[in-house]
């Protein structure tokens, strides 16, 4: 088991992870406030993270979603699709009431919406063929380097490498392609996601991970600007996770598979004061 690092919180429900959820890509506002009913944004195409298959829905950011979400009280969990470009603007809609998106919590975004967690801390790092010479952001000037609209990965790259060939896509699954077929030289996210793609059984022994983490990406749980009482709520239910040993469940679950190594020095985090 990997160090406790989260303060211990009276919560006394215990959710399986495997919790079923139905759900819809649209729809209004969801019940937090009252009910049984909660409206979350999740990724829909992130292997090992946030992935819908059907009326399936898998990953790690799933699996913590369903656990807080039981630990509220809310047994109907409808998930949203939440692309990266769109996540404030979900929240500020009541689109959705609470993200799990591989949210990145940044100053800028909390200008615009408040966060839970963090839950998870990640590493950026680069997707690239097997046989690419590429060992970090210093081999990418002059590349073409694919990332999403509106993630924090681009703004990072843009600023350690000002002459790299910079690609925005508006899915991963899009930049995977886009590397694998040779169109593109490498996909930049987070260590996470480029793990869950270069597992999938298509890019087997096509794709790889770096493995030269060069940012700190700290997943939040994003929700209405300034609901300290919601935030409160998901920072006791993510406590009780860690606490009895389903966090570490999920983490094996998930990224075991795929063969990533989470840090233990800063998993599971310390989380952020609700203010």
């Amino acid at each position: 088991m990997m160090t406790r690092r989260l303060a211990a919180a009276g919560a006394t429900l215990v959710l399986a992870l495997g919790l079923a959820a139905c759900g819809d890509d649209s729809g209004d506002g969801g019940g937090s406030g009252g009910g049984d009913s909660i409206k979350i944004g999740i990724k829909f195409d992130q292997p090992g993270l946030g992935l819908k298959e059907g009326n399936s829905y898998s990953g790690f950011d799933v699996d913590v979603a369903n656990y807080v979400a039981k630990e509220m009280g809310k047994t109907d969990v409808q998930f949203v699709q939440a692309p990266s470009k769109q996540r404030e603007d979900l929240i500020a809609t009541g689109q959705v009431d609470l993200i799990f998106a591989t949210y990145s919590i940044t100053d800028e975004r909390k200008e615009k919406v408040s966060f839970a967690g963090p839950y998870f801390i990640a590493g950026q790092d680069l997707l690239v063929a097997t046989d690419a010479k590429i060992t970090g952001p210093k081999d990418l000037d002059g590349k073409k380097l694919c990332s999403v609209t509106g993630s924090t990965s681009a703004d990072n790259v843009k600023k350690e490498v000002p002459g790299v060939n910079l690609q925005e896509f508006d899915t991963y699954s899009k930049c995977a392609e886009a590397v694998s077929k040779g169109q593109l030289d490498a996909l930049t996210t987070d260590d996470t996601i480029l793990a869950g793609y270069a597992a999938q059984d298509q890019y087997k022994g096509k794709l790889k991970v770096v493995g030269a983490p060069f940012s700190e990406e700290r997943y939040g749980v994003g929700l209405k600007k300034g609901d300290t009482k919601l935030c409160e709520q998901v920072n006791e239910a993510l406590t009780k996770m860690v606490d009895d040993g389903e966090w570490d469940k999920a983490v094996e679950k998930n990224f075991g598979p795929a063969g990533f190594k989470v840090d233990s020095e800063t998993n599971p985090p310390k989380l952020d004061s609700c203010s």
